[in-house]
């Protein structure tokens, strides 16, 4: 079983140069795979990411939202799609099985279900709990500030820090670290993250 991420920028004009987020997500995927066989950005805006291991599909995800919410004015709409992979293209484009079936499928619902980013596999059950918890985190995910996106990313790429090393690396005190924390959401978020990795392994079991 693998994970596909499909996503696209939300109001990628707002943001002036595409470059401010373009290179920065390229740099992000080139550190997870090579493009375009494991991910390919599309029609200027769109793109599809390949993961092995699902169970770091919904912590990819996050970083991804609080990398783009970190440049501001923009966002990023997702899907992650869990399934097999039947076919290995020479571009990602090409590939196919049910996880690409299921985020592309699971995309065109984002609209009509007034969401940012939700999850899709052969699982009923499984998808209706983690897509509830994802709909409730995005009540405080949407609304992530430069500051909040800026500590969540660092949190998620590097969760060995404790906060007086957060706070070294974003130049700030702890007490502001303890702070940005609480607006971030940041326990909220491990949560729900540790939720998705426990209910997907015993799946798998």
């Amino acid at each position: 079983m693998i994970a596909v991420i499909k996503g696209d920028i939300v109001s990628s004009r707002k943001a002036g140069d595409p470059e401010k987020w373009l290179l920065p997500l390229k740099k992000l995927f080139s550190e997870w795979g090579e493009t375009p066989v494991k991910w390919e950005f599309v029609w200027g805006d769109s793109f599809q990411l390949e993961i092995d291991y699902p169970e770091d599909a919904l912590t990819k995800a996050f970083i991804i939202k609080a990398l783009v919410k970190k440049i501001g004015k923009i966002d990023v709409r997702m899907t992650i799609g869990l399934g097999n992979k039947t076919y290995s293209g020479e571009r990602i484009s090409e590939s196919n099985g049910e996880a690409f079936v299921f985020a592309g499928e699971k995309f065109e619902e984002l609209e009509k279900e007034k969401s940012y980013l939700l999850i899709k596999s052969a699982w009923n059950d499984f998808d209706k709990e983690i897509n509830l918890y994802l709909k409730l985190a995005s009540v405080f995910m949407d609304n992530w500030t430069t500051a909040s996106a800026e500590l969540v990313e660092l949190v998620l790429r590097e969760p060995s820090l404790n906060q007086s090393e957060i706070g070294k690396r974003l130049g700030i005190k702890q007490n502001s670290v303890s702070g940005r924390w609480k607006r971030a959401h940041m326990d909220e978020l491990l949560a729900v993250i540790r939720v998705y990795r426990y209910k997907l392994e015993k799946l798998q079991i």
